[in-house]
């Protein structure tokens, strides 16, 4: 592993709200949405996801507004396959590409709830979800690498003699970020993806997971595994005990009835009274069940107040703590690690101020430390 290359993430929304936060209704909040971006970037995020649901804005839009309010910050563009044809998709992120100045990214998110999917149309089962992606994302790989013209003939797909006037900018890699846990999404994301997205479990289940990961990339014919990502939601105070007061109020909100809004709209991704239907929020309710503190500052109490919906594990400490921590996954080989807050603007101010500029300075430190130890041994 190199430390060089590790980067930090964060995620946009277009309106203020969260599980602590109940919001004033708006789906869209243009300023909003601007400033935090525009936090993410003043705070040193390499880039920001933003997220997708069926009925949330529509990404590449959003990414637009936020490329036209910032510089640098790289675009991770949640992408569901399924909902538009991988000839537009292809066209539609290059063009996005080619505008932002070569910011973009696609996570792409296959689904693993039929509820979900059937709001847009899409009643494929699981794992026929998934073997569509695979076709899916090498349609893109083909039409955004290569001049054409392409033609496709395939289970779901069907082409002829398409020659893109619009590719990605100066040939650059437009990376795939992709996530999911059930044997279908290891086989098609350690094939296909540059990038692998975990959420947020302990050191050892994560561990478990990267080794499965690079397994079914050799096997994929793969000379290397996808990097690995990881997502939290740091609580931050300025003492581990600050922290953790901190993070007991969040669980009571959450809990209360502000929680009880915000899992109303979980709802709309789990079905309320059922268990999570995806390997995912599974694996988390199944880590909570174990307990509530695991290695350095993992907490999940926030994942079973929930129900398991999404990212929703929590690094709890000092930002020395919880930048101790981050380290912790990456020594044992993750690449990229995605952070958002409860409070989602003012924890991205906070983790651009108190959080990142430790990380950072660890990175570099360790750097430097393995290049010395290795010249010397030359």
């Amino acid at each position: 592993m190199t430390y060089d290359d590790v980067e930090i993430l964060g995620m946009i929304g277009t309106a203020d709200g969260s599980e602590i936060r109940p919001g004033d209704g708006r789906a869209i909040d243009p300023d909003y949405t601007a400033r935090f971006a525009r936090a993410h970037e003043d705070g040193g995020f390499d880039r920001v996801l933003i997220g997708y649901g069926s009925g949330w804005a529509e990404g590449s839009q959003v990414a637009a507004y936020a490329a036209a309010h910032t510089e640098r910050l790289g675009l991770l563009v949640a992408h569901r396959p399924g909902v538009v044809h991988p000839t537009l998709a292809a066209r539609t992120f290059a063009t996005l590409d080619q505008f932002s100045g070569g910011r973009v990214a696609l996570n792409i998110v296959t689904g693993g709830t039929d509820s979900e999917q059937r709001r847009e149309g899409d009643y494929l089962s699981h794992d026929e979800r998934y073997a569509r992606t695979d076709e899916y994302l090498g349609i893109l790989r083909q039409v955004w690498d290569s001049a054409g013209p392409h033609s496709h003939e395939g289970t779901y797909y069907r082409f002829e003699d398409l020659s893109p006037h619009v590719r990605p900018l100066d040939g650059r890699h437009l990376e795939l970020f992709f996530g999911g846990s059930s044997p279908a999404a290891y086989g098609v994301g350690a094939k296909r993806a540059d990038t692998y997205m975990l959420w947020g479990e302990p050191l050892a289940e994560t561990a478990g997971q990267i080794d499965t990961v690079a397994q079914r990339a050799a096997e994929a014919g793969r000379a290397s595994r996808p990097r690995i990502s990881v997502s939290f939601r740091p609580i931050l105070g300025s003492t581990d005990a600050a922290a953790w007061e901190r993070a007991h109020g969040i669980l009571d909100t959450i809990n209360g009835r502000v929680g009880a809004q915000f899992k109303e709209k979980v709802g709309q991704l789990h079905p309320a009274g059922k268990a999570p239907e995806n390997a995912g929020s599974q694996r988390l309710l199944a880590v909570a069940a174990k307990g509530d503190v695991h290695d350095r500052c993992l907490w999940t109490p926030t994942t079973t107040a929930v129900g398991g919906g999404g990212n929703s594990t929590a690094l709890v400490g000092s930002p020395e703590t919880v930048a101790a921590a981050i380290l912790d996954y990456v020594e044992i080989g993750v690449d990229t690690v995605l952070i958002r807050g409860y409070d989602p603007l003012q924890d991205a101010v906070d983790y651009g101020r108190d959080l990142l500029p430790l990380v950072r300075q660890e990175l570099a430190h360790r750097a430097a430390t393995r290049g010395q130890a290795e010249a010397a041994a030359v």
